[in-house]
């Protein structure tokens, strides 16, 4: 018998060292920055630290190295209200590393050394199939090794636990594996990079969408940065707008407003009222720096959502 609500999310997760500059450089050039923070990051990580602060019941699969930091981000973790028991401590492995430009826009640019999170293997997705099995839902990311991400996918098709799959960072991916997601939620480069249709506006967001159907996706969200989703279900598409705030950093947007949607799918609310909620909790992020520091807690996001009314 499945628990009601529970969440499992399987990914990555980072120190993000964090640099504020006027502008990127360009080859060769050296830019002086403003700001200079380090913070826990990692896509999978940003998600499970959304949808735990917003009230999930969640268990993490993930990978740090046996190093001072994969220590700290643990009991980070868990004080964001997620059972850590799932998380590997990988031997004589760093924890993964980003390095992270901002410029005075709030636009980032990001490299990645993914550490420990390369160790995120099937046979340790399999160790933890009982969690999978015993959820309502599984999140994930493309920060983890790809057959470690499709093992994940099986398990949870098997147990008829829904997968939500956030194709990040952009690749291509297999049939196999998109014809076991109930739900994806790319961005416009990610939309492009797996349908080959340039989203550039609503009607190419339905074209995107309709090709990620045809894969037996029941449910696309196609993030629009600033303009907000087009949320496409069974075919019947449209827009939902996004909130306007004073953006000084993006850094882990997306990944609040997947931790978020998720969240409050698993508390039945209508899929519109989700994507409001996310929304929500994406805008109060932006207008903070770093990424998970930036991620908000539950009371803020009802706060926020009642001042919007």
């Amino acid at each position: 018998m499945k628990s009601t609500g529970k969440l499992v999310v399987l990914g990555s997760i980072n120190a993000d060292h964090i640099l504020n500059l006027e502008h990127f450089p360009t080859p060769g050039e050296t830019v002086t920055g403003q700001g200079y923070q380090v913070a826990f990051g990692g896509k999978g990580a940003n998600q499970a630290v959304a949808a735990g602060r917003s009230g999930a019941d969640i268990a993490f699969i993930a990978c740090v190295g046996d190093d001072d930091t994969g220590g700290r981000v643990c009991k980070q973790l868990a004080s964001d209200n997620i059972d850590t028991s799932p998380i590997s401590t990988i031997k004589d492995e760093a924890t993964g590393v980003a390095l992270i430009f901002v410029n005075g826009a709030g636009e980032n640019v990001i490299g990645i050394h993914a550490g420990a999170n390369a160790a995120l293997t099937p046979e340790l997705v399999a160790a933890q199939q009982q969690k999978i099995a015993d959820a309502s839902a599984l999140l994930m990311q493309l920060e983890s090794p790809l057959e470690s991400v499709l093992a994940a996918a099986k398990i949870a098709h098997q147990h008829q636990t829904k997968v939500i799959l956030n194709p990040a960072p952009a690749c291509e991916l297999s049939d196999e594996l998109l014809s076991m997601l109930d739900m994806i939620t790319p961005n416009e480069t990610e939309a492009e990079k797996l349908t080959g249709v340039r989203v550039e506006n609503d009607a190419d967001a339905a074209k995107a969408a309709e090709v990620l159907h045809g894969k037996g996706i029941e449910t696309v969200i196609i993030t629009l940065g600033s303009r907000g989703v087009w949320l496409s279900e069974k075919g019947h598409g449209k827009r939902v707008p996004g909130f306007k705030v004073k953006a000084v950093d993006t850094i882990a947007a997306g990944d609040t407003f997947n931790g978020a949607l998720v969240t409050a799918l698993l508390e039945d609310k209508p899929m519109e009222d989700a994507v409001r909620f996310a929304h929500a909790a994406a805008a109060i992020a932006v207008t903070r720096k770093g990424a998970q520091p930036s991620v908000p807690w539950r009371k803020e996001i009802d706060e926020f959502l009642q001042q919007q009314r």
